[in-house]
């Protein structure tokens, strides 16, 4: 499995509940944080739903 790097980019003050359980289900608490996941379906799928708010690069 490949590994991926999340880093929050975006504040999530004006985000939605969900969205913020999920920054907060991926371990980003704050702006500039990063966490390192492997890249399985549920992570991914998290991911997706705040894209808006993180850039994801892949670790080889």
């Amino acid at each position: 499995m490949s590994k991926i790097e999340v880093k929050q980019v975006k504040s999530q003050i004006s985000c939605p509940q969900n969205q913020k359980r999920t920054l907060e289900a991926l371990g980003l608490r704050r702006i500039g944080q990063v966490a390192v996941h492997e890249a399985t379906s549920s992570i991914l799928g998290m991911v997706s739903v705040v894209k808006h708010l993180v850039t994801v690069t892949e670790i080889k």
